[in-house]
C-alpha cells in the first residue's frame, strides 16, 4: 500500500512538474502563431499594426482586472514595491518594443518567417542567462556542449532563412495573381530582409523579457496580477506612441471582420492568458526551458497559414 501509494505521489509530481508545463507551453506556441497568422490576414485587410497593439492591450488590460481582483490577491506585495512596479513597467517597455519591431516584421514578411526566425530565442536566451548567472556552464557537460552547439545552429538556420533565395513554398491555386504561402517564403527582396532583421530583433527583446520576467515572479510568484500591470503599463505607454504613430483617425474605427477578430484574439487569449501561462512557465522552469518551445511555431505557422493565408486568397 505505501509503494503504490508513492508511485502515485511520484506519477503526480511528474505530471505537474513536467506533463502539465509541457502541454501549456505548446498550447501557447498555437495561439501565438494563430495571432500572427491573424494579425497578417487582417493587415491585408487594411487593419494599422499600431492599432492593432494598442487595442490589445486595452482588451487585456480589460479582461485581467477583475481576474486580478479574484485570484491576484493571494498574496501581499514584498515590502520594497517600487522596484516590482519598475521592473514591470520595463517589461512593458520592452513588450511594446518586441511587438512594434516584431508586427512591422510580420507586415514585411510573413508569420512563417516570424516562426522560422523565433529559433533564435534559445539562443539569445541561454547567452542572456549565462550573463545573468541564471545557467551555469561546463564546458565538459554534455548538457552544456548541446546547448552552445544548439545556439550556433539556430543562428546559422536564421541567416539562411532571411538570406537564401529558393522556390516558393506554396501558392493557391485559385488564381494566378495570389501570392504564395507566405509571400514567398525564402525571398531575398529587401522587404523580406528587412523584416527578418525586425523579427530577429523582437526574438531578442523577448528573450530579455523572459530574464527580466523571471526575476519579477523571483519577488513577487503572483502571475494574474503581474501580468495585469503588465498591460496597464503598456497600454499607457502605447498610447501617445501609437496615436502619433497612426494620426488617421479613421484607421481607429475597427470593422466587425476579421480585424476585430484579430485585436479580440490577440488580447483575450495571447496578451492576457497566453502571457500568464508563459509567466507560470517561467517561474517553474526559468527563461531557458521556454524558449526551448519556440521552433516547434514554425511547423504550426505552416499548417495555420495554408488554412487561412492560402486557402482565403489572402
Amino acid at each position: 500500500m505505501e509503494r503504490g501509494a508513492e508511485e502515485k505521489t511520484v506519477a503526480l509530481r511528474y505530471f505537474s512538474k513536467d506533463v502539465v508545463p509541457f502541454a501549456a507551453m505548446v498550447s501557447v506556441e498555437c495561439v501565438m502563431v494563430g495571432a500572427n497568422t491573424l494579425f497578417k490576414a487582417a493587415t491585408l485587410r487594411g487593419l494599422s499594426f499600431y492599432v492593432y497593439i494598442f487595442y490589445s492591450y486595452v482588451v487585456a488590460t480589460i479582461v485581467l482586472l477583475p481576474l486580478s481582483l479574484i485570484f491576484g490577491r493571494s498574496r501581499r506585495l514584498p515590502s520594497a514595491k517600487f522596484p516590482v512596479f519598475v521592473k514591470i513597467f520595463f517589461l512593458a517597455v520592452l513588450g511594446l518594443m518586441s511587438g512594434l519591431v516584431g508586427l512591422k516584421g510580420v507586415e514585411y514578411s510573413s508569420p512563417t518567417l516570424s516562426s522560422a526566425i523565433s529559433n533564435l530565442t534559445p539562443a539569445f536566451t541561454f547567452t542572456l542567462a549565462i550573463i545573468f548567472r541564471m545557467e551555469q556552464v561546463r564546458l565538459s557537460s554534455s548538457a552544456t556542449q548541446a546547448k552552445i552547439i544548439g545556439t550556433l545552429v539556430s543562428i546559422s538556420g536564421a541567416l539562411v532563412v532571411v538570406l537564401y533565395k529558393g522556390p516558393k513554398v506554396l501558392t493557391a491555386a485559385s488564381s494566378p495573381s495570389t501570392i504564395s504561402l507566405d509571400q514567398h517564403l525564402t525571398s531575398s527582396n529587401s522587404s523580406w530582409m528587412i523584416g527578418g532583421l525586425l523579427l530577429a530583433s523582437q526574438y531578442f527583446f523577448i528573450s530579455v523579457w523572459y530574464i527580466l520576467q523571471t526575476q519579477v515572479m523571483a519577488v513577487y510568484p503572483e502571475q494574474i496580477t503581474v501580468i495585469f500591470f503588465y498591460n496597464l503599463f503598456a497600454t499607457l505607454i502605447s498610447a501617445p506612441v501609437c496615436f502619433f504613430a497612426e494620426s488617421n483617425l479613421t484607421s481607429w474605427v475597427v470593422k466587425p471582420d476579421i480585424s476585430l477578430a484579430a485585436i479580440v484574439y490577440s488580447g483575450v487569449l495571447l496578451s492576457s492568458f497566453g502571457l500568464a501561462i508563459h509567466t507560470w512557465g517561467l517561474h517553474l522552469k526559468g527563461p531557458v526551458y521556454i524558449s526551448l518551445f519556440k521552433p516547434l511555431s514554425i511547423v504550426i505557422a505552416v499548417i495555420l497559414g495554408a488554412i487561412f493565408l492560402v486557402s482565403s486568397g489572402l
